[in-house]
């Protein structure tokens, strides 16, 4: 059993690169969409 197979992450596969993929996606995606938010509501970029 891997490191990334414990914790939060207790079911098979959940080391496999599709599911590492699927959540740097999700991570990365919220964290940009935070970011873009954050500038809109401070500059007013429209």
């Amino acid at each position: 059993m891997t490191d990334l197979n414990r914790g939060i992450m207790k079911f098979d596969g959940a080391d496999s690169p599709k599911a590492i993929a699927i959540s740097a996606v999700l991570v990365l995606g919220g964290i940009a969409v935070l970011i873009l938010w954050a500038l809109n509501s401070a500059y007013a970029i429209n």
